[in-house]
Formats: structure tokens, sequence, C-alpha cells
């Protein structure tokens, strides 16, 4: 059951991190959009790459050039701003997760807090469901969150397991039954589930296990691992961690 249950699970790999080496030296190496190609050939179900507005590592050539040559969906993670939602109906992605954004921080902290944005959330999303655009909304696992995201039209919650990812021992069992039920309502609202942020070879498995869950989106410790193991293994294993016992 378990392994079965595993391996219908999608793997999105985030390129974001090629993007950020190739930013510290501007010489156009190494390539994310390589790096995408590389990760469609193992096994990646999607690829994921935030376009941030400092754009601090993916770029709107980026954006283009992913649309135009995979195979699999393009999951373009982006705060829900005028400026990104133009660029998103001009490039047409499988599928946009809005995102929180603040300029100073490493990387996202914590889920959209989508009731907070709930008015203006709903009009974005009108406008790209209406193009045929899926829409995430990237939410921390609290049923008021999912079951706002739902009322505003949403297509698909992704989970944002950081604080699981995070924790150790008790209080990551914790962090997991929050997770649990937040799938649980998910599946019952006929929500799409994702989940992601901080998972690595050694957590992921019990999140690819959560009821119901579709794809999780992985990059920084997939991309570290590639530094080591090259990038196709990477994915590889990454794949077969989401399967194999922990």
């Amino acid at each position: 059951g378990a392994k079965r249950a595993g391996g219908r699970v999608k793997l999105g790999v985030n390129i974001d991190h090629i993007a950020t080496l190739r930013q510290q030296r501007k010489d156009g190496f190494p390539e994310p959009v390589y790096a995408a190609l590389i990760a469609q050939e193992h096994g990646a179900g999607s690829i994921v790459a935030h376009l941030r507005e400092d754009r601090r590592h993916i770029q709107d050539r980026d954006i283009r050039l992913l649309k135009q040559i995979l195979n699999i969906p393009l999951a373009m993670e982006m705060a829900a701003t005028e400026e990104m939602e133009r660029i998103a109906l001009e490039v047409h992605p499988a599928r946009v997760c809005l995102v929180p954004e603040k300029r100073q921080e490493l990387t996202t902290e914590g889920g959209l807090d989508v009731i907070a944005h709930r008015t203006s959330l709903k009009k974005m999303i009108q406008r790209l469901s209406a193009k045929k655009i899926e829409v995430s909304l990237f939410i921390d696992p609290d049923n008021d969150q999912i079951r706002c995201a739902k009322s505003l039209g949403a297509d698909t919650v992704e989970l944002h397991t950081g604080a699981y990812a995070m924790a150790e021992g008790p209080v990551q069992a914790q962090e997991l039954a929050k997770l649990l039920k937040a799938s649980e309502l998910a599946g019952k609202l006929k929500l799409q589930l994702h989940a992601g942020h901080g998972l690595n070879y050694r957590n992921v498995q019990p999140v690819a296990r959560l009821p119901g869950m579709q794809e999780l989106n992985i990059g920084f410790s997939i991309i570290a691992r590639a530094v080591f193991v090259g990038l196709a293994a990477a994915v590889q294993e990454m794949k077969e961690s989401m399967l194999c016992a922990g």
C-alpha cells in the first residue's frame, strides 16, 4: 500500500538555486533551463521557479524559456502583484503558485495569509482561472486558511512544510499531525493537494504518504545534493526517498 501510494506523488523540482548560483557571477552559467531539462528527463513531474520581485535568482527570460521548452508543467511561484499577474498572463504557465514575499527574507518564511488578502486574491484568482491557469495558494496547514482558499476559487493548496522540516522529535510529530489534518480537510473540500518547503531526503517520506498528497515541491536539498552526485542522480534519489521506508 504505502509504497504504491508514494509512487503516485509527483516531484516538482524547484530550480531557483541554480539561478542563485548563476547570478553570483552573471556569466550566464550554470543555466537553470538546462537544469530543468535534466530534471524532466530523470523523473520530475513539474518544474517550479519563483520569479521574485527583486529578481534575485530566476529572471524573466528563464520563465519564458522554460514555458517554451518543457514538456512537463511549469509552476511559476510569484507574489500576488500586478506586475507578476501581467507576466503570468503573458507567459501562461500551467500553474501559478501565489506565495508571500518580503524582500529581506532569505526564503519564504511562512504561508500566505489568504484570509487577510482575500479581496484582492479573489479577483486575481478569477483573472488567472479565466485564462485556464491553475492557481495554487501556498499556505500554512491551518483549517481556516484552507477553507478560505477554497472559497476564493483556488484549484490547489500547497501546504507549507517548513515548521515540520525544522522540528525534531515529538515537535516534528505534532507538526506532521497538523499536516495530516490539513490534508484531510483539503481532500474533503476537493482541493488538489501539494506540499513543500524545507523537505529533504531524510524528512520527505512521511509527507509523501499524507492522504491525497499529489505533488511535493523541492528545491534546495536536491540542488545541494547535486553538487556531490550530479543533478540527474539527485532527482532520482529524491524520487526514491519519497517511496522508501525512512
